[in-house]
C-alpha cells in the first residue's frame, strides 16, 4: 500500500582506527559487524572522524555505479541516511543506493512529481498525519486514514506519493535515519473501490519500498478498524515481505484505544486513538503545511524536473 513507507521498512569496519590505507581503498568492504560498533557509530555526529571513511567508501564506489547520475549530489548528508539504513555495511547500503535509484527511475507514476500540489486534495481532506512526538524508541510514528482517500479522484500511485513525500521529508532527521518509524493505518471505510487499486505490480512495487529501496527503517506497521475483506489484500503483499517486517506487523480491529498504548505511550497518542494528544485532524492539518512549506525542496527531487534526490 502505497501508505506504507514505507519503507520500507548494517555496516561498518573493524574495530581498529581508521588509516591512510582504508582511505585509500575504494574497493575496500568496510562493515561495523559488531553490534556495539553499530551503536557507537550510529550515535556519532556526521562529521565525526570516525564515520569518514565509511563516506569516503560509499562515495567512492556509488560514483562507478551507472544508474547514479554524476550530477547527482553524493553529499555527507545524504550518503550517512544509506549507512545508517545499513548499519554501516558499506556493501549493502550500496546496495541500498543502487535500488533507491532504479525504483526512482523505474516508477515515475510515483516519483515523477513529488509536488504538494499533486496530492493536494488528498491532503486537505486529512488523509495524513505524523506526531508531533516520537515514541519511547525514538521512532516517528505516521498515520494515514484509508477513509479519507476518495478513489475516484486519486490513483493508488497518488496515495502512495504521499508516503514518499513524507519519507523524503523525514529521513533528512538524523534521529529518524537512527530510530526509524512506525505507520498506523485506520483502515475505517475501506471498501471494494479501495482493493481494486492494489494491484499485483503496485504490491511488488509497495514491498520494494519497504524492503530494500528506501533508506528508512520501518519499525512498526500497525493496522486499526481492518474490515475482514482487508485481509485478501494483505494476503497478496504479504509473502513479499522480509520476515523482519512481518513480525512488526499489528493487527487491532476495533480495540485499538486499548491494544495502540501497549506499543506506543499514550501521551503522544491522538484523543481519537485512545492517547491524550491533539486530534487526528489537528495534526494532519498541521503536517500538510509542513508539506506544503518544503514545496521547493520536494520539486527538487522530482524525476522530471532534473532535480536529484540527496539535497538536504
Amino acid at each position: 500500500m502505497p501508505l506504507l513507507l514505507l519503507p520500507p521498512l548494517g555496516v561498518v569496519t573493524s574495530s581498529c582506527s581508521p588509516t591512510l590505507s582504508v582511505l585509500s581503498e575504494p574497493q575496500m568492504v568496510m562493515k561495523a559487524s559488531e553490534p556495539g560498533n553499530v551503536s557507537e557509530l550510529n550515535d556519532l555526529p556526521l562529521d565525526a572522524e570516525r564515520i569518514e571513511p565509511y563516506l569516503l567508501n560509499l562515495r567512492q564506489r556509488a560514483e562507478k555505479e551507472p544508474v547514479i547520475r554524476p550530477l547527482q549530489d553524493l553529499s555527507d548528508n545524504f550518503l550517512i541516511r544509506f549507512l545508517r539504513a545499513r548499519d554501516f555495511d558499506v556493501e549493502l547500503a550500496l546496495k541500498l543506493l543502487i535500488n533507491y535509484h532504479k525504483w526512482r527511475q523505474e516508477c515515475p507514476e510515483i516519483s515523477a512529481n513529488l509536488r504538494p500540489s499533486s496530492i493536494i486534495g488528498l491532503l486537505k481532506n486529512n488523509y495524513h498525519a505524523v506526531l508531533r512526538s516520537r515514541d519511547t524508541a525514538g521512532s516517528r510514528v505516521l498515520i494515514y486514514r484509508i477513509g479519507r482517500w476518495n478513489p475516484k479522484e486519486f490513483s493508488a500511485y497518488e496515495v502512495f506519493r504521499v508516503s514518499l513525500i513524507t519519507s523524503e521529508l523525514i529521513v533528512r532527521e538524523s534521529e529518524t535515519q537512527r530510530n526509524g518509524l512506525k505507520a498506523i493505518f485506520d483502515l475505517q471505510g475501506w471498501c471494494f473501490s479501495h482493493a481494486f487499486q492494489i494491484t499485483p505490480s503496485l504490491a511488488k512495487k509497495i514491498s520494494c519500498v519497504l524492503t530494500d529501496s528506501f533508506p528508512l527503517k520501518v519499525r512498526g506497521i500497525h493496522f486499526i478498524n481492518e474490515p475482514r475483506f482487508f485481509r485478501p489484500v494483505f494476503t497478496m503483499i504479504k509473502p513479499l515481505l522480509p520476515d523482519k517486517i512481518k513480525q512488526r506487523i499489528h493487527f487491532h480491529s476495533s480495540f485499538y484505544t486499548t491494544s495502540l498504548t501497549h506499543f506506543f505511550p499514550a501521551s503522544i497518542l491522538p484523543l481519537d486513538l485512545g492517547g491524550s494528544g491533539p486530534s487526528v485532524d489537528e495534526l494532519c492539518e498541521e503536517w500538510t503545511q509542513y508539506i506544503l512549506q518544503a514545496e521547493d525542496y520536494l520539486q527538487g527531487l522530482c524525476v522530471d524536473s532534473g532535480g536529484d534526490a540527496s539535497q538536504s
